[in-house]
């Protein structure tokens, strides 16, 4: 009950805020204003209590081993404004309240950009704008949108930034019954991820190429960008004060302006009486995020309101997932311990790139106009040696067993 006059509280901010908007709006310009907005009510469960179910290394999750049932991997509640100020231009803004790292359910700012019709197949947009780098990357937090609870965690997860701040250009065009848009898409993001610590990828620079024939639709996106970020800073100024090899292994492993490139391809094909989606993306980075692919195959009917799905996803790790470190051969004492305290904070860092397998099934009934209740249950297995995509995880956390994790989900549009 707290969770939900939480997040009523923030959807009549929300509302206010926008409202407010709207009638300025209203006052300033002829062109019209229209409201929008989603949002999801839901609670998950894990039956492991050494560790945390997560969608994203950006959201707490907090199911499992901080909560029997938890309403924060999922819950969230977006509007949106959409404000035609002539028939070329279009500004959009768009807030989100979901739980984050830092500043728990606040609403947080993820589309605000303004977008110009050069002509009726090209359009330039200026502004923080969706990533458009995976099949669902438009409107993954829209959970009404999908068929599922959310999205495959092996592989969304994987790439949590939703957003970038920049430009990008958006071309239509046909070739014969088939139509294509080609984006093109610079900027960076900025992302708080701990008390007085971000992340921020810069220079992200790339491309996505969506096509249409009839039911199916193939998207093929690539991505570069340099990632930064202070994450254990005390582990890599102890390997840098290491002499050679510790050198070495901060130039390696370290967060700082590492180079990382992602590739990704997605299909869907959708009859409207069933459904069949995967994708498949290869991420690149020379740090010690490494080299990791995710894939996932998921396939649905829909019998009236009723749409039963299944889904299998798996996520492995290409690169090393341990590291010997720093030689031990020749240290005692004080100086064996602390060498020995630094390779395992090294590996504990290269554990969290995950190698996990994943079995789905679920319902989604459309109980009204605008509202679908989602009853899913996923079984995954978070291979030995890393922990999958769980986070925080207990003394007590032994990887190599399944988990079980159920979700319930209302998600509404209005």
């Amino acid at each position: 009950m707290a969770f939900a006059s939480l997040l009523l509280r923030r959807s009549m901010a929300l509302l206010s805020l926008l409202a407010v908007t709207a009638a300025w709006a209203d006052d300033a310009s002829p062109g019209g204003l229209r409201i929008s907005g989603f949002g999801t009510l839901a609670y998950v469960h894990s039956n492991d209590n050494q560790a945390d179910y997560s969608a994203s290394a950006l959201n707490p999750g907090t199911a499992g081993a901080s909560k029997a049932w938890s309403p924060d991997v999922d819950s969230r509640l977006g509007v949106q404004a959409d404000w035609q100020l002539d028939p070329q231009w279009v500004m959009v803004v768009q807030l989100v309240a979901e739980r984050s790292l830092q500043n728990g359910y606040a609403p947080q700012l993820e589309w605000a950009n303004l977008k110009y019709r050069l002509s009726p197949e090209l359009d330039l947009r200026l502004g923080r704008i969706a990533l458009p780098l995976l099949l669902v990357g438009d409107y993954r937090k829209a959970g009404y949108a999908l068929p599922w609870v959310r999205p495959p965690v092996e592989l969304y997860g994987a790439i949590p930034i939703t957003n970038s701040d920049g430009i990008d250009a958006s071309y239509r065009w046909a070739s014969g019954e088939m139509t294509h848009v080609t984006q093109l898409f610079f900027g960076h993001a900025d992302v708080p991820f701990k008390p007085q610590a971000r992340a921020k990828a810069q220079a992200m620079t790339g491309l996505s190429h969506i096509a249409t024939l009839g039911a199916l639709t193939v998207r093929l996106s690539a991505m570069t960008t340099r990632v930064s970020a202070n994450l254990a800073p005390q582990l890599f100024e102890g390997l840098q004060q290491s002499g050679p090899v510790g050198v070495l292994l901060d130039q390696r492993y370290a967060l700082d302006n590492a180079r990382t490139g992602t590739v990704a391809l997605g299909l869907s094909y959708d009859t409207c009486d069933w459904f069949l989606m995967g994708e498949a993306a290869s991420m690149v980075s020379h740090s010690l995020l490494g080299h990791r692919r995710a894939a996932y195959l998921n396939g649905g009917v829909r019998l009236g309101d009723w749409t039963p799905y299944l889904g299998y996803a798996l996520a492995q790790p290409v690169s090393a997932i341990q590291d010997s470190g720093l030689p031990l051969v020749g240290l005692a004492g004080q100086q064996l311990a602390h060498a020995s305290a630094l390779n395992g904070g090294l590996n504990y860092l290269l554990s969290a790139i995950p190698h996990q397998h994943s079995v789905t099934s679920g319902v989604r009934w459309d109980v009204a106009s605008n509202y679908a209740l989602k009853m899913q249950y996923e079984r995954l297995i978070p291979v030995t040696g890393t922990r999958g995509t769980l986070i925080n995880p207990q003394p007590g956390f032994r990887a190599g067993h399944a988990i079980s994790v159920f979700s319930v989900a209302l998600d509404f549009v209005f």
